[in-house]
C-alpha cells in the first residue's frame, strides 16, 4: 500500500516538474522577446536623437508611411523601451518564483527517493525498457 502511495506521489511530482519546466521555458522565451523589443527601441531612439528637429520622419503603419514629428516618434520609442523594461522585470519575478518551485519539487523528489529506495529501482527499471 505504501509502495503505491509513493508511486502516486512520484508520478504527481513528476507531472509538476514537467509543468513547471514548460512554464519556465515559456517565461524565458517571453523575456528574450522583450529583450529584443527593448534593444530595437533603444537603437531606434539613438538614431532618432542624431537627427535634427527639422528632419522629416515617417512612421510605418502596415505598408504605408505617415509623416510624423520627430518628438512623437521619440516619445513612442521611449514608451516602448519603458514598457519592455517593466515587462522584463515582471517576467524576472515570475522566473524566480518558478525556479523556487522547481527547487522545492526537486527536493521533494529527493526525499521521496531517499525514503523508499525501492521506488528508485522501479523507476530505473522502467526507463531501461
Amino acid at each position: 500500500m505504501a509502495d503505491e502511495a509513493n508511486r502516486a506521489a512520484f508520478m504527481e511530482l513528476q507531472g509538476r516538474m514537467i509543468e513547471i519546466t514548460g512554464k519556465l521555458k515559456q517565461v524565458q522565451n517571453q523575456m528574450r522577446g522583450k529583450e529584443g523589443e527593448k534593444k530595437r527601441a533603444y537603437l531606434t531612439l539613438e538614431e532618432l536623437r542624431q537627427l535634427s528637429d527639422s528632419t522629416n520622419t515617417y512612421k510605418s503603419i502596415g505598408k504605408a508611411f505617415i509623416l510624423e514629428p520627430k518628438s512623437t516618434l521619440v516619445n513612442e520609442q521611449e514608451q516602448k523601451f519603458k514598457d519592455s523594461e517593466a515587462a522584463i522585470a515582471s517576467l524576472q519575478t515570475s522566473k524566480e518564483y518558478l525556479e523556487k518551485q522547481m527547487g522545492e519539487v526537486e527536493n521533494n523528489l529527493r526525499e521521496l527517493l531517499q525514503q523508499d529506495p525501492g521506488i528508485a529501482r522501479q523507476i530505473m527499471s522502467m526507463s531501461v525498457m
